[in-house]
C-alpha cells in the first residue's frame, strides 16, 4: 500500500496559500544555472531536441528531468532539482520538448502532454552514450505527465537501468486539470499560458501556410479551445477530449513496474481530485503517492534546509532510498 499518508512537508510560516506557493519561486528564486553543457539531438521524423547537461562528476548515475508546460530546462524549478541531484552525486540532463529551448521546432508538430516518443528520443540518445547504470525519470506538471505516462506505457518491459521515477505537480487527469484552470482564479495562469501558445502558433502560421491559421484565435480562452482547436487535429486527435484521455498518465498507472514517486499538494490550484489516483496508490507495489497539505503548482517552499526546496530534498532521498543496494521502505 504506497500511500504515503503523513508527508513531512512543513510549510513556512506565511506561505499556506496554493497561489503564493505557485507564484513565489518563479518570481523571487534565484538558482545558478547547472545545467550549462548544450546538445542537440535529431528525431526520427527529422526534428531536433536540445538537451542540457550538468556532467562535470564522473558518475554512474544519471537524473533526466522533464520540465511543464511552457517551461524550459531553464526554469527555476528544473535547475533547483539539477543541483540537488548534483550535489547528491548525479549526473543531470534537463531536455527541453519541441520550441521550448529558445529556437522554434522544425515540424508543423510541437509538443504535447503525450509525447512520449520525444522522451524515448532522450533515452535512445543516453543509451547509446556513456553507459550509465541507473537513470532515474524525474517530471513536472505536464512533463510529470509524460514521464509517468511513459513509465506505465512500458510496464515490464521499460529498460532495467531506469531505477526509479519522481513527479511533481501532476495533472494526472488532463480533462479535469483543464476545466480546474477555467475557474476565475486561475485566470492569471491562463492567460500566461494561452499568451506563450498562441504566439507559436503564429510563428507556425508563417511556416506552414495552409496547414495552419490564426481564425479565432484571438477569442481562445481556456485549454479545451486551444487543444480543440490546435493540439488535437495538429497531434492527431480528434477534439480535445481525445488527446486528453489518450494522454492523461492516469490510464497508465496500474502498469508502473518501477519504484514510483507521485507528489501532488491538496492545495495545487491546477489539480481536481481525480488528479489523485488514491485507489490505483493503495493497490500499487510501486506507485508511492504523497499528498502535502500544501506546496502548490510546483512550490513546495522552504527555507531552513540552506538553498534547496522540499520537493528537491525528497526527490533526492526518494532515490538514494531506491538505489540502494537493500532497499526499504521509500515512505
Amino acid at each position: 500500500m504506497p500511500l504515503i499518508d503523513q508527508s513531512n512537508y512543513q510549510v513556512p510560516f506565511g506561505y499556506a496559500s496554493g497561489h503564493l506557493q505557485t507564484i513565489y519561486p518563479s518570481l523571487f528564486r534565484k538558482v545558478p544555472l547547472q545545467t550549462k553543457q548544450r546538445e542537440r539531438i535529431t528525431t526520427p521524423d527529422g526534428d531536433f531536441i536540445d538537451l542540457d547537461w550538468a556532467r562535470e562528476q564522473n558518475s554512474d548515475r544519471l537524473a533526466i528531468l522533464s520540465h511543464g508546460l511552457e517551461g524550459s530546462s531553464n526554469a527555476i524549478y528544473m535547475q533547483g532539482m539539477a543541483r540537488a541531484l548534483v550535489h547528491a552525486g548525479w549526473n543531470v540532463l534537463a531536455w527541453n520538448f519541441r520550441s521550448c529551448s529558445g529556437e522554434p521546432n522544425r515540424r508543423l508538430r510541437s509538443y504535447h502532454s503525450g509525447a512520449t516518443d520525444d522522451l524515448q528520443s532522450v533515452l535512445q540518445h543516453v543509451e547509446q552514450g556513456k553507459p550509465y547504470s541507473r537513470i532515474a525519470l524525474i517530471g513536472f506538471s505536464l512533463g510529470g505527465n509524460l514521464t509517468l505516462k511513459l513509465v506505465g506505457d512500458l510496464g515490464r518491459n521499460i529498460d532495467p537501468r531506469i531505477c526509479a521515477a519522481v513527479a511533481f505537480s501532476v495533472p494526472c487527469d488532463l480533462a479535469g486539470s483543464a476545466k480546474r484552470l477555467e475557474h476565475h482564479t486561475n485566470r492569471l495562469y491562463m492567460h500566461r499560458f494561452l499568451k506563450t501558445l498562441s504566439a507559436k502558433v503564429r510563428e507556425k502560421v508563417q511556416r506552414f501556410p495552409g496547414q495552419i491559421h490564426t481564425d479565432g484565435l484571438a477569442k481562445i480562452r481556456s485549454f479545451r479551445q486551444f487543444d480543440h482547436a490546435y493540439t488535437a487535429p495538429i497531434h492527431g486527435f480528434s477534439s480535445a477530449e481525445d488527446y486528453w484521455r489518450q494522454c492523461s498518465c492516469s490510464t497508465q498507472l496500474d502498469n508502473i513496474t518501477i519504484p514510483t514517486l507521485l507528489i501532488n499538494a491538496q492545495d495545487d490550484p491546477f489539480l481536481t481530485p481525480s488528479c489523485f489516483p488514491l485507489e490505483t496508490a493503495r493497490n500499487s507495489r510501486q506507485l508511492y503517492l504523497e499528498i502535502p497539505k500544501h506546496g502548490g503548482h510546483i512550490g513546495f517552499v522552504q527555507f531552513r534546509q540552506g538553498p534547496l526546496y522540499w520537493s528537491e530534498q525528497r526527490a533526492v532521498e526518494f532515490l538514494q532510498t531506491v538505489t540502494t543496494e537493500n532497499q526499504i521502505d521509500p515512505s
